[in-house]
């Protein structure tokens, strides 16, 4: 099953799609999320965050810049302070 994934940012909405994994740049460290996950929450620091639409796909990379990332029921939420691009 897909994951759903939504970038949105004080502006706007960036991204919202289904796909297979997203790896986030976590403040902690850089964090995978599939379909499933559980509940969670973190900041993220300055990074690129790679955006798999397929298992055995290259990643699509976002530059983001500050703000947090939540899982939840509905999916993964990344809210970015500013999006590169």
């Amino acid at each position: 099953m897909p994951l759903h994934f939504e970038l949105v940012t004080p502006a706007k909405l960036v991204r919202s799609e289904e796909v297979h994994m997203v790896v986030v740049p976590g403040t902690e460290g850089e964090f995978g999320v599939l379909e499933g996950h559980a509940p969670f929450m973190s900041t993220i620091r300055d990074g690129a965050l790679q955006i798999f639409a397929t298992a055995n796909g290259a990643p699509e990379v976002i530059q983001v810049r500050g703000g947090f990332a939540e899982v939840g029921e509905k999916g993964l939420t990344v809210l970015a302070e500013h999006v590169e691009g």
